[in-house]
């Protein structure tokens, strides 16, 4: 029987402006997709790549959340919840606030995100790489967005949303692993994970595996029409 991979962080509590008016009155994660909430198609795919333990990280409307998925087990994983403290942390700070249910090693998922990897391949990855952290990296060349990552034999050399440079071929594709002690040791308990990456890679302690699959997200409206027509053609396949 194959490990289990680590719990999984998945960040759920942005506001979600670029989908007003819809996220005005539902968090990003309840939006309907293929014809039910995002946060479903999620779970279950998370749950088929051998993920069994899940923490939400959730803040805006919250509750809804909670109240639609439970426990997980119709998804078929473990579900817990930590919550914003009534404010904002950023990616990083929820992270970090959620590290106590979480364990001495964890992977980080965004709550917009539909991702197709090969987890255990990532997570494999991540404990050959002899590094505390890694996340997973998507050639762009500015197609999808400004590519900001540089990396080398699957170390990160530079990670930068200000600074980009024409080295500069990918992006964050969405997936991170990390020893807990990364977050323990930020001094900051409100912060994005753009600026944990960042100093990462300038002290070369964040490792790089590269995923081939195309990326899906809702967090805008272009995005989410893909993805319910991606979702949509693979539920009828399957039915």
């Amino acid at each position: 029987m194959a490990e289990p991979l680590p719990p999984l962080a998945l960040l759920a509590g942005g506001l979600a402006t670029r989908l007003l008016p819809v996220t005005a009155v539902i968090p990003k994660s309840m939006v309907e997709v293929a014809g039910e909430p995002f946060i479903a198609h999620q779970l279950r795919l998370l749950s088929r790549k051998g993920v069994s333990k899940v923490v939400i990280c959730n803040g805006h409307l919250g509750e809804q959340i909670e109240a639609y998925v439970g426990d997980g087990r119709q998804f078929g994983c473990q579900v817990q919840y930590s919550r914003d403290a009534g404010s904002p942390l950023g990616t990083g700070g929820a992270v970090k606030r959620a590290v106590t249910l979480l364990g001495q090693q964890f992977m980080v998922m965004y709550g917009d995100s539909y991702l197709d990897a090969p987890f255990r391949e990532i997570h494999q990855r991540f404990c050959s790489s002899g590094l505390p952290a890694l996340i997973t990296i998507y050639r762009n060349d500015n197609r999808w967005d400004d590519s900001n990552i540089e990396a080398v034999d699957g170390v990160i050399q530079r990670y930068s949303k200000v600074q980009r440079t024409s080295s500069m071929s990918h992006i964050d594709y969405g997936i991170g692993v990390f020893e807990a002690s990364v977050f323990e040791a930020w001094p900051a308990e409100v912060f994005d994970l753009a600026d944990l990456y960042s100093r990462l890679a300038d002290a070369h302690s964040l490792a790089a595996y590269e995923v081939h699959e195309r990326f899906y997200e809702i967090g805008s409206p272009k995005g989410l029409a893909e993805t319910n027509a991606m979702l949509t053609r693979a539920l009828g396949r399957r039915t």
